[in-house]
């Protein structure tokens, strides 16, 4: 048993954050001789797998830098005028060195501890407030995955609002391409039928029609008048789901003028990179009385105990992971860092120059429109920033525009389509004017639309979005937001299942190169060989890394990944003939998007129990499926499981749902603990979804983006998401985009690339040893209530506080305290409720667990005071925590103990680096009560007053 060591510049040195020394004094703290001492004992000798993981020799930060940038070169980078819901835009420098490259702003995680999130809280407050004003609808989310799950999302809102005693929906035969086929995915498990139409006519039929989808402006730029339509479809009882624009509604009468129920779409355009098709923020935006059905995240404005106004997540009795199987949607993740730099991109143009770059791309493309009019080549009438021309030799014309550096949208033999966007300038049109066959070398500008298609009314009226508009301004606004917030640039973030790790300089650095960055989704494949072949080669190695065949990148979350794969094992049976099985086994513990995605897939939930010790319960099992052996579709299980152990039996688990005829999903979200020890793929997995944003280091970025990719075996392989790239897989298409969130792709190529199979390894064994090592610590205080073999965790640990409830003591006060101690608290009550489960993961240093647990060990000692009557426990510490500098300089602090004990309770750490809260307890009851989402408008706020 060697000890592991890496050559001075192996990026394994910088990445983990425990010295040598540091590891052989934690394990002699625990009793072992070496990482691999400890590995053997602590992994089921029924899965470990010691044989070095298939993967190139690592390289250092600068090789693996270079490697990439020749693969980034193999892109061709040219002005895209494709369009189809994808635009150029310009990400102000301001906020893409102080935002998108800024730690303390991709680093954070979902603001679920909402006194240490104020910060982009309140960004995506006014996300939602830009969303709203835009829309015309009352109320909007804060953001989902993109536009094409978003009207996924908003056809199921619409047929559960009539309580699925309808099940047709009409769709315009005029969405995004990509939309329809999404749609598509999500209709046809649950038995929705679609029916295409063009709402330029009369629909044949609103019989049994809950709903009608339209796009506005059509995929073709063609803007429809949409009232009569939207009359008609009230009259009939159906609700109208309008997917729309945000830089076209700046201009154009708004959905909600128009009468749209619910509005989706993109917010790409407003400041975020094309990336290849993301990630970018979906926008979600409904009707009052749909606020409680809503998908995702929703930030509200509530109190804090000092009566300040404080922002957090309202109703979050709608999260998933609550609902369960009774979910309506198994969306439990957004785009935040994509909503923040969209919202910040508005706030520094404003509505006034938004509006004016709205009327430039108008009127560059209606000045397109009148020019080809003009030279003979027939258009559409009505147009925002998209010209189609129609009976046109569409391949010659694409042809030479890639000749001149542009590409255009042949949308048939015929059908060319020319979108415009702020980046285009007069220059651009002559050029395309040119490749036409003109000779044109100026142009007569014409007007805007007309009229009888803008908007007359206000938006965007709030001071916000009209106070920062010099750089000066701006960039102070964004060092004042981040500085009321803690991500891990401050500290650890110690959340279970949650693998807050370091995504390193150098992984980030490719995200923003012009060869990644600046590529559309539907380039011509020859434009992006560079893109092809590193997701080919990351596909690759996220196999090696778990024993799996084939991998897709698709999927732009960790709910989809699980959606996708239960649609792969769903498709795999109906092709076997085996239609009735539908039944999917889920351990009480797992995680509420594992019910919720079968639950999307039409699949039924049987829930199997687990035992005393929390390992799935194999007599329960068994007797769940002797009682339906030919309905087994699948099991979803943990692994390790939720509650942070390696389950003895987890083969047995296998082998007994294989012998039914069933399929074995496992769920990726604690790969961390199996990387280099063990493979999901080879130990029983037929389909795992894996969370780049978790073991593969894509950065959380304050609640999204992530990644979510789906492995299987080769059974399974025909099955995986459909992909034009590669046209073996036949499966159901996930996301809009053909690869998901492909921008970020490079972070997890650069991490593993760099790490190496040793590297990984050791990143795996050092995550074990710090949770075992924290928990070894924290026992005497805190029992640890599920472990393994010889009282091992894996790479997490719940600790038991509902004991301290008995004295007064919350898990929230414990919770909260821990901010005054400077740390962002573990996760919460899941999957037990009053506990902590704790994952330190391979990056931080001793120094930094030291510091936790000290932190944990003051906490002890101030419910201990509690407990022995020395502290009333409605004026404790813990009671009254956080503490804000405003609560502890106050003249008449009427509390028994100390303004030091307040805001400085560990003497050990550095009192100069103090967090300081910015606001106190948050009120949630009050917030949920008095449910305000978005701010109000001036002239609403003058009618108050």
């Amino acid at each position: 048993m060697s000890k592991v060591t890496f050559p001075q510049d192996h990026f394994a040195n910088r990445h983990i954050g425990l010295n040598d020394s540091d590891i052989q004094s934690m394990l002699d703290v625990l009793g072992y001789e070496s990482l691999d001492h400890l590995t053997d004992t602590v992994i089921p000798a029924s899965i470990a797998d010691d044989a070095a993981l298939n993967l190139k020799p690592a390289l250092s930060e600068e090789q693996a830098l270079a490697e990439l940038k020749q693969l980034a070169a193999q892109n061709k980078v040219l002005k895209s005028l494709i369009g189809q819901g994808y635009y150029g835009t310009h990400t102000p420098k301001v906020i893409q060195r102080n935002v998108l490259e800024n730690p303390a702003w991709y680093t954070a995680y979902t603001p679920y501890q909402p006194e240490i999130s104020q910060g982009r809280l309140e960004v995506l407050f006014y996300f939602q407030t830009m969303v709203t004003e835009l829309t015309g609808m009352d109320i909007a989310n804060a953001s989902l995955l993109d536009e094409s799950t978003a009207a996924g999302e908003a056809l199921t809102l619409a047929h559960r609002a009539l309580r699925g005693k309808r099940n047709r929906c009409l769709v315009s035969k005029n969405c995004h391409p990509q939309t329809l086929e999404v749609l598509r995915t999500r209709a046809t498990p649950l038995g929705i039928e679609l029916v295409e139409f063009d709402e330029t006519s009369p629909a044949e039929s609103w019989d049994d029609t809950f709903g009608v989808i339209v796009q506005y402006p059509d995929t073709y730029g063609t803007v429809t008048e949409l009232t009569d339509l939207c009359n008609t479809a009230h009259e009939n009882g159906a609700l109208v789901i309008m997917a729309s624009d945000l830089l076209a509604l700046t201009l154009l009468k708004s959905p909600g003028e128009l009468g749209a129920d619910i509005v989706i779409g993109n917010s790409q355009r407003f400041g975020v990179p094309l990336g290849f098709g993301g990630p970018h923020a979906g926008f979600f935006a409904v009707r009052d009385q749909f606020k409680r059905s809503m998908p995702g995240r929703l930030v509200g404005q509530s109190i804090d105990v000092h009566g300040n106004p404080a922002y957090r997540l309202a109703l979050q009795t709608r999260e998933q992971h609550i609902r369960r199987e009774k979910a309506t949607s198994n969306i439990c993740t957004a785009q935040a860092l994509l909503a923040i730099m969209a919202t910040l991109y508005a706030c520094y143009h404003g509505p006034t120059r938004l509006r004016s770059t709205a009327q430039r791309v108008n009127q560059l493309a209606n000045t397109l429109r009148d020019e080809c009019k003009a030279f003979g080549i027939q258009t559409n009438e009505v147009v925002f920033d998209t010209v189609t021309l129609y009976d046109v030799k569409a391949a010659d014309i694409v042809s030479a525009a890639v000749k001149q550096g542009i590409n255009l949208n042949q949308r048939s033999d015929n059908t060319v389509s020319i979108s415009l966007d702020e980046t285009c300038e007069e220059a651009d049109v002559v050029s395309l004017l040119n490749i036409l066959g003109s000779s044109k070398q100026s142009l007569d500008m014409a007007s805007t639309a007309e009229d009888r298609w803008l908007r007359s009314d206000t938006y965007m009226t709030q001071d916000v979005f009209h106070k920062y508009h010099s750089e000066t301004e701006m960039m102070r606004y964004l060092r004042r937001l981040s500085d009321k917030d803690i991500a891990l640039d401050r500290a650890m973030i110690a959340l279970g299942s949650c693998t807050m790790k370091l995504n390193a300089a150098s992984e980030m650095t490719p995200v923003t190169w012009p060869e990644f960055s600046n590529i559309h989704p539907f380039a011509p494949h020859d434009q992006t060989l560079g893109y092809q072949k590193m997701i080919a080669q990351l596909e690759e190695m996220l196999c090696a890394c778990t024993g799996y065949d084939a991998m897709s990148l698709q999927p732009n979350a960790g709910s989809q990944g699980e959606y996708a794969g239960l649609l792969a094992i769903k498709a795999f049976h109906e092709a076997n003939g085996d239609q009735q099985r539908n039944i999917c086994l889920i351990p009480s513990s797992a995680h509420g998007t594992n019910p919720a995605s079968a639950q999307m897939a039409n699949m039924q939930v049987v829930v199997v129990k687990c035992d005393e010790r929390g390992n799935v319960d194999l007599i329960d099992l068994q007797a769940k499926i002797d009682a339906n052996p030919a309905q087994i579709a699948a099991i979803m299980i943990t692994y390790p499981s939720t509650h942070g152990v390696f389950e003895e039996d987890v083969t047995k688990v296998c082998e007994a749902v294989h012998q039914a005829g069933g399929q074995v999903y496992i769920d990726g979200a604690n790969l961390n603990a199996l990387v280099g020890v063990a493979q999901p793929g080879k130990f029983g997995g037929d389909v795992s979804h894996l969370n780049l944003h978790k073991t593969f280091c894509i950065p959380h970025g304050g609640g999204g983006p992530g990644v979510g990719p789906v492995g299987v075996r080769s059974h399974l392989a025909p099955f995986l998401p459909k992909d034009e790239h590669n046209t073996e897989r036949t499966g159901a298409l996930i996301s809009g985009a053909p690869f998901g969130s492909a921008s970020i792709l490079p972070i997890s190529w650069m991490y593993i690339r760099m790490m190496g199979a040793r590297g990984l390894r050791k990143a795996t064994q050092c995550a074990i040893l710090s949770a075992n090592y924290m928990a070894h610590e924290l026992k005497a205080n805190y029992p640890i209530l599920f472990t393994g073999n010889a009282e091992l965790v894996a790479h997490e640990c719940i600790i038991d506080t509902r004991p301290m409830k008995d004295h007064g003591v919350s898990v929230d006060d414990i919770a909260k305290r821990l901010i005054d101690y400077g740390f962002h608290a573990p996760t919460m009550s899941f999957p037990v409720p009053g506990t902590l489960m704790i994952e330190p993961t391979e990056s931080e240093s001793r120094a930094e667990l030291d510091r936790f647990c000290r932190a944990m060990q003051g906490i002890f000692n101030e419910y201990t005071a509690v407990k022995n009557g020395d502290v009333p426990i409605d004026n404790s510490v813990l009671s009254n925590a956080p503490h804000t500098m405003d609560f502890v300089l106050q003249d008449n602090l009427d509390v028994p103990y100390s303004r030091l004990a307040a805001c400085h309770p560990d003497p050990e750490s550095d009192y100069s680096v103090k967090y300081w809260p910015p606001v106190g307890r948050i009120d949630n009851v009050y917030g949920d009560k008095n449910l305000i989402c978005s701010c109000p408008s001036m002239s609403e706020y003058e009618a108050s007053e």
